[in-house]
């Protein structure tokens, strides 16, 4: 083939897209319960705003960035994650001026790593995500872990663990930045060469790392938990009591860090269990100094990201599938090529009145309209010519009970969408039932 899809990136075809259409609406519904509102920011930036607000000594920054010279010799970046373009659109529009706090979300918003492809994370993939800014208390964190388990739990998936920790702030950190650092510097020579270029600017990254080596050697290491100051300790309980009040279950697992410099106090991840191991289908935290370190005032922030294509891989493993929307509900077929063209303007008048409505643009006969008809998942087949068209009528056929009947031409909306209507009763009722649908008429 001469041209294929560049590598960690795919095409989401026409019969995947409605899976990804049911899990934007569970998205879209469950951010609008809660307040947020949806924004959208481009797909690349200035290089800067990445490096100095996801940290340049993050493996983002030093080894996945797609970064390039555009024709004006700016170095622009294809966005790596949500959060930074979102607090550089809310200072450059001023939102941050108007009522606080500021909740917004963002959907299928493309993301871009160059980094080894793997199942639910391509080199470009996708998140939903959520900010929020001007809001300190811990109620605020609570809120945004319970709508991303309430989307997860929305679209069938009940088997995943909420895992919580607090990796601190600028007061208490440096503490524990210092006993990180004496426990590594003795281990020193065992760790990768990434962590030890991290020894003396951020150790904290280390606990990051994916190498199995150093995971082995961060086994006994000291956790940021042990360190925190009274208002850090604080927020992590306050935490942990707004979760119990909303019944949420949750873990406390010390050594979550999240990736990015930006964290601060609460980080958070949503580890899901499949069959094929556990999956980080949403990860999130604090970041109340980033938009002070962007060139904004100094105000609180928290938000996630989730990533949709591991959202999407995780409902198939557990059976959760969203159906593949059925369309069109209605086809037209001419019986005759001089009836093609009352079809044609009964499909489009059908369309105006709401019904998913489809014809024949490639001179099938009659037989193969019924075919592909049926191929296409159509519930409906209306039958334009001959005799019923001279008596100002049309014959409907139900694809799936093999069963006709003839109607007035003049009323065909209302007919559609009346027989249309049975049918997702009939359908309702069979599912209920557990039979396996209508029997064909006998000949």
């Amino acid at each position: 083939m001469l041209i294929k899809a560049p590598k960690g990136t795919y095409d989401v075809l026409p019969q995947d897209s409605s899976a990804w259409q049911a899990v934007e609406r569970v998205m879209r519904e469950n951010a609008a319960l809660a307040g947020y509102r949806e924004i959208r920011t481009p797909v690349f930036e200035h290089t800067e705003l990445f490096a100095r607000g996801v940290g340049d000594t993050t493996d983002v920054v030093q080894k996945e960035m797609y970064t390039f010279l555009d024709k004006g010799r700016r170095s622009i970046t294809l966005k790596p994650e949500g959060t930074a373009g979102v607090v550089r659109a809310m200072l450059e529009a001023g939102l941050h001026q108007g009522a606080l706090p500021v909740k917004v979300y963002y959907l299928n918003t493309p993301v871009f790593r160059y980094e080894a492809p793997q199942a639910g994370r391509m080199r470009e993939h996708h998140q939903f995500g959520v900010e929020v800014f001007g809001a300190a208390l811990p109620t605020v964190d609570a809120e945004v872990i319970a709508l991303a388990a309430r989307v997860i739990r929305s679209l069938g998936v009940d088997d995943f663990v909420v895992n919580i920790n607090s990796i601190g702030c600028p007061v208490c950190r440096p503490t524990y930045h210092t006993r990180l650092r004496g426990y590594l510097e003795e281990r020193k020579d065992g760790l990768c060469e990434t962590c030890r270029e991290r020894l003396s600017r951020n150790p904290m990254r280390a606990l990051d790392c994916k190498v199995e080596s150093c995971q082995t050697l961060l086994a006994g290491a000291p956790v940021p938990l042990d360190d925190l100051c009274g208002e850090c300790g604080a927020h992590f309980d306050g935490l942990k009591n707004a979760l119990d009040v909303l019944g949420i279950e949750y873990r406390v697992n010390p050594r979550i860090v999240r990736g990015l410099d930006y964290y601060t106090r609460t980080v958070f991840e949503l580890i899901a269990q499949t069959d094929q191991g556990r999956h980080a289908v949403c990860g999130g935290g604090r970041y109340d100094g980033l938009v002070g370190q962007l060139g904004g005032p100094n105000m609180p922030g928290i938000g996630f990201g989730m990533g949709i294509e591991r959202l999407l891989m995780l409902l198939e493993h557990s059976g959760n599938t969203p159906p593949s929307a059925q369309t069109p509900d209605v086809y037209i077929a001419p019986l005759s090529e001089r009836d093609r063209m009352e079809a044609f303007a009964i499909a489009e008048q059908l369309r105006g009145e709401g019904i998913k409505s489809d014809c024949d643009h490639v001179g099938r006969s009659l037989k193969a309209q019924f075919r592909y008809a049926d191929k296409a998942g159509a519930r409906l087949l209306i039958i334009i010519g001959g005799d019923e068209a001279a008596r100002g009528e049309a014959r409907v056929r139900d694809l799936a009970a093999h069963e006709e009947a003839v109607i007035p031409l003049a009323s065909i909306a209302h007919e559609a969408r009346e027989r249309l209507g049975n049918l997702r009763v009939r359908g309702a009722a069979t599912s209920r039932s557990g039979a396996s649908g209508a029997e064909p008429p006998s000949k």
